[in-house]
């Protein structure tokens, strides 16, 4: 499809500083209401993308297209009518309420002596309550938590009424219950008020979830672009960060430290995502385990598979071979003892649990089941 069929689309785009090129021949292209999200290693160029998109930074070389302009030709005002910007650095404005620093959002639309309107507010307040900030609404802006601040400027830029919302690392001073406040406004208002939104982001496992397109930076270009479902497989990730510890699962997002490396003391029988506390609790003591046997489909297998010393698997809706059992048999005996996961045993009714009851018994047999 042609670039010029996006609402944001970047030519030849080259940026940097002191006229030196950091990243090369950027191409972006993303659809109105649709969300852009720039991954990679820290230092890699993310935020000199996004300044360099916003005008803060000047192009070393190509183009920004905005609704199929030039971003260069849009004076001051319009395009603050058309892009709204919430970088990490810290504002410190002073002497300002949190709802005094929202309202000039508004300032592109006030008039030179920026006085807001009934209409105005009306918008200050509603960006406000999209965000969860109205309780702050009269506390000093300085006197905010860094999350604070970070809703606060959210809140800020939605008041702009953006048709393009540029968002540097937006989620790193919130904690677990604001990222996904945060994100799930993001993704409320791209699908909408067709917003477009272009960000990095570090967490990779919500920049999966979100984004309608990714751009990978990797060395002095874009390395991949693609949608999620093409950067998040292939074990691309691990390249792409440069890897060489612990283990990152593509299909669930999560992160190992590295195994415990030695002959197995423990043995986990483990199942239905039970065990992988276990496995982590034994990582953290630095015991090495083995663990089986696990389906290739179970919720345990992930982590079992970067955390194990030994891991003994089945393909996913077969039930236990004889091969498989005598092998994880064998193995409990070479282990000072077997831990089934707590709750596991419960689990265990119908056919294709039989495997799992068999090793259960013959823990208990030997004398191992702790």
């Amino acid at each position: 499809m042609p670039a010029e069929e996006f609402y944001f689309y970047t030519k030849g785009m080259s940026v940097g500083y002191g006229g030196v090129p950091l990243i090369r021949h950027i191409e972006l292209k993303v659809r109105r209401g649709e969300i852009l999200t720039l991954i990679g290693p820290n230092g890699a160029g993310k935020t000199t993308i996004l300044r360099s998109i916003i005008r803060q930074l000047s192009l070393i070389g190509g183009a920004v297209y905005l609704d199929g302009r030039d971003i260069r030709d849009f004076t001051g005002n319009e395009l603050a009518r058309k892009l709204s910007v919430v970088l990490t650095e810290r504002a410190r404005p002073e002497l300002m309420t949190c709802e005094d620093v929202v309202s000039t959002g508004r300032y592109p639309y006030t008039g030179r002596f920026g006085l807001l309107n009934k209409e105005d507010r009306k918008l200050v307040r509603e960006s406000m309550e999209l965000v969860h900030i109205q309780e702050l609404k009269d506390r000093d802006f300085r006197q905010t938590s860094d999350g604070q601040k970070q809703r606060v400027m959210l809140a800020r830029a939605l008041c702009q009424q953006p048709e393009v919302l540029v968002l540097d690392e937006p989620t790193s001073y919130l904690d677990i219950r604001y990222k996904l406040e945060f994100l799930s406004v993001i993704q409320k208002m791209a699908k909408e008020r067709k917003l477009t939104v272009i960000m990095s982001l570090h967490e990779l496992d919500l920049a999966e979830r979100i984004s309608d397109q990714i751009a990978c930076v990797r060395g002095d270009c874009i390395d991949r672009f693609g949608v999620p479902e093409e950067i998040f497989s292939g074990g691309y990730i691990p390249t792409l960060y440069g890897i060489t510890a612990g283990a990152y699962d593509e299909l669930t997002g999560s992160l190992e430290l590295e195994k415990v490396s030695g002959a197995p003391e423990i043995f986990v029988i483990a199942g239905c995502g039970l065990g992988t506390p276990v496995f982590r609790r034994l990582r953290r003591e630095r015991v090495p385990f083995a663990a089986g046997i696990l389906w290739k489909n179970d919720l345990d297998y992930p982590a079992a598979k970067a955390l194990a010393a030994r891991l003994i698997t089945e393909k996913p809706f077969r039930l236990f071979s004889e091969k498989k059992l005598k092998e994880a048999k064998e193995l409990m005996v070479c282990c000072n003892r077997v831990i089934c996961a707590p709750g596991l045993e419960g689990e265990l009714s119908g056919e294709m649990a039989s495997g799992l009851r068999k090793l259960i018994q013959y823990a208990k047999e030997q004398h191992k089941l702790y």
